[in-house]
């Protein structure tokens, strides 16, 4: 028996509301998976304008789902979760670096991706370490402007000689284990985190190639060592107001040795007095200390300062002269030089007319 016509119809009307509310449920199962997807993947994290310069800081052994993060919460990727996948995509996860990044909001993932896998920039600040410096104004300076711990720089350079000995042999004559005398005074650009056995073996290497651009040969011939030039170089660092001079000066010290005098330097004082003064009194002149070239003959143990390499060459040539005298005459720094008392007792007559002390 042949069906219905009536019957068909209504058989394929109720098929087709079943589609219908099939394909309705399916549309919204989508959608919420769309919209769960998207809330995941794309929803931004913070609300921010897009090119507004940020530093990040990625913390060291951070996880890729800490850096994800941190980058979304401040706006410089829209979504972490949508990071850690475009990390894993890129083969990155695991290789990013901590450090302080310059970057900007809204930038796309792969170049906050590149950037953070190749690391942060490197910085550099400029130090000037000036001549004559001694090695607790350098720890300050250092400190000051480069970061580098004093007390870590001062431990290291006032007692730690011998542990930069293999490289540098002159130091295993260094005095009480100190590098005072051997920190090359220069402008140093110094890499940001440098440590301070960093700092002081770039000083260290400093003095190497400036010691060769000096003749020590005769010196030497003398029997003296380069802790010895480096002494007298250190001596007339601070004694010697102008660069010409440097040789008078030296030629004082030699002459002084040679006649078996004692040296009587207030340079040499004044390296272990506080304070700074224009002259020593008679009692400072009896400051207890090896040091003291007032009360012992010979050079002081080690350098006062750290010479620079007009004064190390001076160590090594001293001028031909008679003089065992000199006395501070001129405020262009100049100085008057003597052969005998008698001169010498002038010189000093002026230094106080032009000084009034």
């Amino acid at each position: 028996m042949t069906p219905r016509p009536v019957q068909a119809n209504r058989k394929k009307n109720r098929l087709g509301r079943v589609l219908v509310v099939v394909g309705i449920v399916l549309l919204v199962v989508f959608l919420g998976v769309a919209a769960a997807a998207w809330a995941v993947l794309y929803k931004p994290a913070t609300e921010v304008q897009r090119g507004k310069s940020v530093q990040i800081e990625v913390p060291s052994g951070a996880s890729t789902a800490k850096i994800a993060t941190i980058m979304a919460d401040r706006g410089v990727v829209q979504n972490a979760m949508m990071f850690r996948v475009q990390t894993r995509l890129a083969k990155a996860d695991g290789k990013l670096r901590a450090g302080v990044y310059d970057l900007a909001t809204g930038m796309p993932y792969d170049l906050v991706i590149e950037k953070l896998e190749k690391g942060p920039p490197i910085k550099y600040t400029t130090v000037t370490i000036p001549e004559g410096f001694v090695l607790g104004q350098i720890a300050t300076r250092l400190s000051k402007e480069a970061g580098i711990p004093k007390k870590e720089f001062l431990a290291l350079a006032r007692g730690g000689a011998e542990e930069f000995a293999v490289d540098h042999p002159y130091l295993e004559d260094a005095y009480n284990g100190s590098l005072e005398g051997y920190l090359f005074p220069k402008t140093y650009r110094i890499k940001e985190g440098t440590t301070a056995r960093e700092a002081i073996e770039m000083m260290l290497d400093q003095f190497d190639r400036e010691i060769a651009n000096v003749d020590t040969s005769t010196a030497t011939s003398r029997g003296m060592s380069i802790s010895e030039i480096v002494v007298i170089a250190s001596i007339i660092e601070k004694e010697a107001r102008l660069s010409k001079e440097r040789p008078l000066v030296s030629s004082v010290i030699y002459n002084r040795l040679e006649r078996d005098m004692k040296l009587e330097i207030c340079a040499t004082v004044e390296y272990v007095l506080p304070g700074n003064r224009f002259r020593l009194t008679w009692a400072e002149t009896r400051t207890p200390s090896e040091y003291n070239t007032y009360l012992h003959k010979g050079l002081p143990p080690g350098p006062i300062s750290n010479p620079g390499l007009a004064s190390l060459k001076a160590a090594v040539a001293p001028a031909d002269t008679n003089y065992i005298y000199y006395v501070l005459t001129g405020k262009d720094g100049s100085q008057t030089y003597a052969s005998n008392a008698r001169d010498f007792a002038k010189a000093k007559r002026k230094s106080k007319e032009v000084f009034g002390q």
